[in-house]
């Protein structure tokens, strides 16, 4: 081969080596405007999500502080602060019956769902509401329908408990620790609204607090 040709030949490599790295280059240029956009859009979705869940998060925040404060038509509250919370023996005369807090016995009734066929002792159901349940007590004036239709309802519900009660005036009624009201049939809309609002509501003086392994009846 003339020298001549070798140097064609060479001059031919190098131009073709400085096209591969002007190719490279510009693949680099490329992947690394790829890659900054996608951290930059990744980067903005993120913040656009955690502001997102932060709003939302603080709209829940508000609506359930709205509906703490709000109270279901009808309902009778007491001031929290003055009903006892003292393990006590015997009996306890409570000025509101069925009562809706107070000193109490150091057992709780089973209040996981359970219906009750005969009446149960205050004390005992007082502080099952002291841990957020809800008790459901009627008289004879309720009929056996709204009976299996409530009897139903608080089955399914957790921290709930039911039993009948003679003595008192409404014939449905609903108590929570500090909170009461008084219906005239299972399918008033009112019982599911005290039901949301106060089974394990803010109104609980011991959230979590167990309601099963307590004392059982009929």
């Amino acid at each position: 081969m003339s020298k001549t040709s070798k140097k064609a030949a060479s001059a031919d490599r190098k131009a073709r080596i400085a096209e591969m790295r002007r190719a490279e280059q510009a693949r680099e240029r490329r992947n690394r405007i790829i890659t900054i956009t996608i951290s930059t859009v990744i980067v903005a979705g993120l913040v656009g999500w955690g502001a997102y869940a932060i709003n939302g998060a603080n709209d829940k925040k508000d609506q359930r502080a709205v509906a703490a404060k709000k109270t279901v038509q009808g309902e009778k509250t007491w001031d929290a602060k003055k009903l006892g919370r003292t393990h006590v023996q015997g009996t306890v005369k409570y000025p509101m019956n069925p009562p809706v807090g107070g000193n109490h016995n150091q057992a709780w009734m089973t209040c996981d769902g359970n219906v009750y066929t005969k009446a149960i002792a205050n004390e005992n159901a007082v502080h099952s509401m002291e841990h957020g349940a809800v008790w459901v007590t009627y008289n004879d004036k309720a009929t056996a329908a709204d009976v299996k239709t409530l009897g139903d309802k608080v089955t399914k519900t957790p921290y709930t408990l039911m039993s009948p009660d003679k003595t008192q005036s409404g014939t449905i009624t609903l108590s929570a620790w500090g909170h009461q009201l008084s219906v005239n049939q299972a399918s008033d809309p009112r019982v599911e609204q005290f039901l949301t609002k106060y089974v394990q509501g803010a109104q609980t003086p011991e959230p979590g607090a167990a309601c099963t392994g307590g004392l059982t009846a009929s």
